[in-house]
């Protein structure tokens, strides 16, 4: 049977049914109900999941009902959209223009590429600043590098890279901007090759440097950066200490790299696309000495006893000044590593090492008044000190100490006891000695070299401490003692291993004369430039690649002309025509 209709008067009467104005108003011409309408239960679930995660778009909310299970069919994104403006959970905005010039990129596997990078921001209740050593596999987004540092330098990012090459095996590229940590191209006064290109050519790892202030090339690390400082370092204005930090970071890395699904990846965990390289027939991982030899710590003091003649050393105690706020006496003890460049700077003072220490890790005692240099416990060099009282307080945030007592200066150097001192050979062969000018040789010109004084022997010394000359110690014991940047001398020298070269022009006669002995080499070879190798016992004379002749060294004087003098102009004869 078919349903009756109702009868007329028992319907609603519509409201253009009704009589008088209210017939003619304005109405929605919506329908009452569709049967694709998004049910209460499914804008529920989207609005709990939107406030219980913020940052959550619609992408990953529609991801997440699909894995945690909707209560009704999983609605698209733009219906995700309508649902979270309906009920004021986003503000609509209009979208931006996608950039044309952007070129999306991405390697075909993983452990082919890695993006390395350095990001800042977190700063500790004791007002240091620490940085995060970061890197991301470029086809997975996989985080393989998280190492919270106190300090950026290149031995701490080597560090941090030599462990996650530990960990996951060698990749065949990385990425890098051109941070002084990453690269020595554009070091001055000429480019040199830093710590982490060494470490990338041993292991057959190719070094990539995006160009000059394009921060997109690197933009996978860049996004990382977003995610870790908008989703962790921004939830927390001030960190305890330097561990609190790194355990949070290795739980964002965690979740970052099992748990977050990333839009890129079609909505995949990066653990899910990386893989680590087989390390069968790879050759072993190479890092430099510097990276393997753990950083020198001082022996405790032993305890005093009834027996000791001395106490033992204490810091000086603490004397404020006027103000009551800055110390008068504030001293700090801090290790740092000589860059590739040998200059090594301090909050803002710049301290020179050489390239020859690159690599060394240096003491520095320093005050308001003076900074002491040490290696392995012996003093380098004493400077006049920049730093003030809050640099100081500074240093301590970074991982120095309070000091102890200054180390021994050159005026409480023992009388008579061997020295060492560092200096430059200037352009002519002269070093500076006490005030004044002293010769050691042209053929050293432009070198730095480490002088040995022991009694009334002068030891030239290379930077691996290799002897180079013995010549007699020019200066009294009173000279001695005023040397500026003296230090206790170092261990005996040993003989130099190559024999000294020297040139000599042969007479006329076919002689050629070397520390006043007379070689007869041939008038064949008369006013011709030859090369004398001048060993402990013989004379050895070369032309070019061939050897002359080798004869005993009689002569027991020192070389002192080791570059052949320049030929004398001819005479002008001036006579009266007859």
């Amino acid at each position: 049977m078919y349903a009756t209709r109702p009868s007329r008067a028992s319907r609603t009467p519509l409201p253009w049914t009704q009589p008088g104005l209210d017939g003619l108003a304005d109405r929605s011409h919506r329908p009452h109900a569709h049967p694709a309408q998004t049910s209460p239960e499914v804008e529920a679930a989207i609005c709990e999941l939107r406030r219980g995660h913020p940052r959550w778009g619609q992408r990953r909310l529609q991801f997440e009902l699909g894995r945690l299970g909707c209560p009704g069919p999983v609605p698209s994104l733009s219906t995700i959209y309508r649902v979270l403006v309906r009920h004021g959970l986003i503000d609509p905005v209009r979208r931006r223009r996608r950039r044309e010039d952007y070129r999306r990129w991405e390697r075909d596997r993983p452990m082919e590429l890695w993006q390395l990078d350095i990001v800042g921001g977190i700063t500790l209740a004791s007002g240091a600043e620490l940085k995060v050593v970061t890197g991301v596999d470029d086809h997975s987004r996989f985080c393989v590098i998280a190492t919270v540092v106190r300090r950026a330098t290149g031995r701490a990012v080597c560090l941090a890279f030599a462990e996650a090459l530990q960990r996951f095996g060698v990749p065949e590229e990385v990425l890098t901007d051109n941070g002084k940590q990453f690269t020595g191209r554009f070091s001055r006064p000429r480019p040199a090759e830093v710590m982490f290109e060494r470490i990338c050519r041993e292991n057959g790892i190719v070094a990539r440097n995006t160009k000059p202030r394009t921060p997109t090339t690197t933009g996978k690390v860049e996004r990382f950066h977003q995610i870790l400082q908008r989703e962790l370092l921004d939830d927390v204005e001030v960190w305890p200490d330097l561990e609190a930090v790194q355990t949070a970071v290795d739980a964002f890395r965690t979740e970052y790299n099992t748990n977050r699904p990333h839009q890129s990846l079609d909505m995949a965990f990066p653990a899910d696309r990386f893989t680590t390289r087989p390390t069968d027939g790879q050759l072993p991982l190479r890092l430099p000495p510097a990276l393997t030899t753990a950083v020198p710590v001082p022996a405790p003091r032993p305890a005093p006893t009834a027996e000791s003649q001395d106490p033992p050393a204490l810091p000086a105690p603490l004397v404020l000044s006027a103000n009551g706020v800055d110390p008068v006496n504030l001293a700090v003890e801090i290790t740092r590593t000589v860059p590739a460049s040998g200059n090594l700077a301090v909050c803002g003072q710049q301290f020179w090492l050489g390239p020859a220490r690159a690599g060394l890790v240096i003491g520095l005692w320093a005050d308001t008044t003076v900074v002491h240099l040490l290696l392995d416990g012996v003093r380098l060099k004493t400077l006049p000190s920049r730093l003030t009282p809050a640099h100081l307080r500074q240093l301590l945030a970074d991982g120095g100490r309070h000091a102890g007592p200054p180390p021994v200066t050159a005026g409480q150097l023992k009388p008579g006891a061997p020295v060492e001192v560092d200096r430059l050979v200037n352009a002519i062969g002269l070093v500076s000695l006490a005030g004044r000018q002293h010769p050691i040789g042209y053929h050293l010109a432009g070198r730095r070299v480490t002088i040995r004084l022991d009694r009334g022997v002068l030891h030239l010394l290379d930077t691996d401490r290799t002897l180079l000359r013995s010549l007699p110690n020019p200066l009294t014991p009173a000279e001695q003692a005023r040397i500026r940047d003296a230090r206790p001398a170092g261990p005996p020298p040993t003989p130099a291993t190559q024999p000294l070269r020297v040139e000599r022009r042969v007479s006329s006669r076919g002689v050629l004369v070397i520390a006043s002995q007379k070689i007869h080499v041939g008038i064949g070879h008369a006013g011709q430039t030859l090369t004398v190798e001048a060993a402990d016992t013989t004379f050895r004379v070369h032309d070019g690649d061939q050897l002359l002749t080798e004869v005993p060294r009689t002569t027991t004087k020192q070389i002192a002309r080791f570059k052949v003098r320049k030929p004398e102009p001819p005479r002008q004869h001036t006579g009266h025509a007859r």
